[in-house]
């Protein structure tokens, strides 16, 4: 059976309050909608996914999902069911066997979901998750009880809802009025649809505290990692001092293939042996002419790019430069804003420091500048 599933998220998430919609907001360092496009993907059952978006957005939300198996997103409409039917229209020539509607918002399935759901559609047109209503349920107005609703029989319906492909394209072509979900069409139109049990677990974002218990949920999943790194360069006449980011004002610079900015190398080396991926020279190799004089600051976006692609998040990352001149002291602030930006992690979770090797050595003698680094991941078990 060909499945193909519509990433729905065209919504704008005005009950959230936040600046961008909810779909897009981080959770542990990616997309919400990420997270819930790896789910389908899970169960290894879905073909590819087609994102419908708000129109203008298309561009954007490829690249959140770039590397997954997507078709290119559609524009949805004012409505969820204008943006189901965009959907689907997209989809009429590929002519799926299947279709799957997910919520942009859901980023967490239990495992065996979208299995159950597939295996539901070879005895019935249509096939949602529900939870059971456990609360007593009130109906009032003007802010008192009008009565008690009897919760027997009563279901919380979630997503991915899962359908026959012609069944649902059908269903969507007769409508005669605004549905709230999918099966609601199916039920219209004298369908079955089967009841397969939901999950809490299967949190909509729709309020901020609905995003902590998605992170809270997802947190034991990983496992924590930590990796060391460490670099020196010699200081030239006629070089920019570039450490962390930060030109500093100096009569010397280092001297390197790149920059050398000895700060952004060891934190590179610090994430890249979080992940067991090697040093910055297997990624950047200095014999490559593409890397001569480049921004190190292209070098951590790609070790913090690694992390993201591996579905971890940086937890913390600490920095210390090792030289007696020039004085790190008044440039670490600005240090660590620029690691914090190019991280894209909280300035809390950001250190960069200095020691000297009390005249000691080359870095005592001013030839040259050390750091080292260390660097606490989250990675899926």
């Amino acid at each position: 059976m060909r499945v193909i599933a519509l990433l729905m998220a065209a919504g704008s998430g005005t009950r959230f309050g936040a600046a961008s919609p909810k779909q897009y907001l981080p959770l542990l360092g990616r997309p919400v909608l990420r997270h819930a496009a790896e789910a389908l993907l899970a169960d290894g059952l879905v073909e590819a996914i087609l994102p419908v978006v708000p129109a203008g957005q298309e561009a954007q939300v490829g690249a959140m999902l770039d590397g997954l198996p997507c078709l290119p997103p559609v524009a949805g409409g004012d409505s969820r069911q204008q943006s189901v039917q965009a959907g689907l229209r997209a989809l009429a020539a590929a002519a799926p066997d299947a279709v799957l509607v997910h919520d942009a918002a859901r980023p967490i399935l239990p495992a065996g979901t979208v299995t159950a759901l597939v295996e539901a559609l070879k005895t019935h047109p249509g096939a949602i998750p529900a939870q059971p209503v456990t609360d007593t349920l009130k109906a009032g107005s003007g802010g008192v009880i009008d009565r008690t609703v009897p919760r027997a029989g009563l279901f919380r319906a979630q997503t991915p809802q899962a359908f026959r492909f012609a069944a649902l394209l059908q269903a969507h072509r007769d409508a005669t009025s605004e549905a709230t979900d999918d099966a609601s069409l199916l039920e219209a139109a004298g369908l079955p649809v089967a009841l397969l049990p939901g999950s809490e677990s299967n949190i909509k974002v729709t309020y901020p505290e609905d995003l902590v218990r998605a992170e809270a949920a997802l947190l034991p999943r990983l496992l924590p990692a930590m990796g060391t790194g460490f670099d020196v360069h010699r200081l030239v006449e006629g070089r920019p001092l570039v450490l962390c980011g930060i030109t500093v004002p100096h009569p010397l610079g280092l001297d390197g293939h790149s920059d050398a900015d000895v700060g952004l190398h060891a934190l590179c080396d610090a994430i890249y042996g979080a992940l067991a991926e090697g040093d910055i020279g297997r990624h950047f190799p200095p014999s490559e002419a593409e890397w001569k004089d480049a921004d190190s600051a292209r070098f951590l976006r790609h070790a913090t790019g690694r992390v993201a692609a591996r579905g971890g998040i940086i937890t913390h990352a600490d920095v210390t430069l090792i030289c007696e001149r020039p004085k790190i002291g008044p440039h670490a602030d600005a240090m660590r804003v620029r690691l914090s930006e190019l991280m894209g992690i909280p300035l809390t979770r950001v250190s960069v420091k200095a020691t000297t090797t009390e005249r000691l050595g080359f870095t005592g003698r001013g030839e040259g500048i050390a750091a080292q680094a260390a660097a606490t991941l989250l990675l899926p078990a």
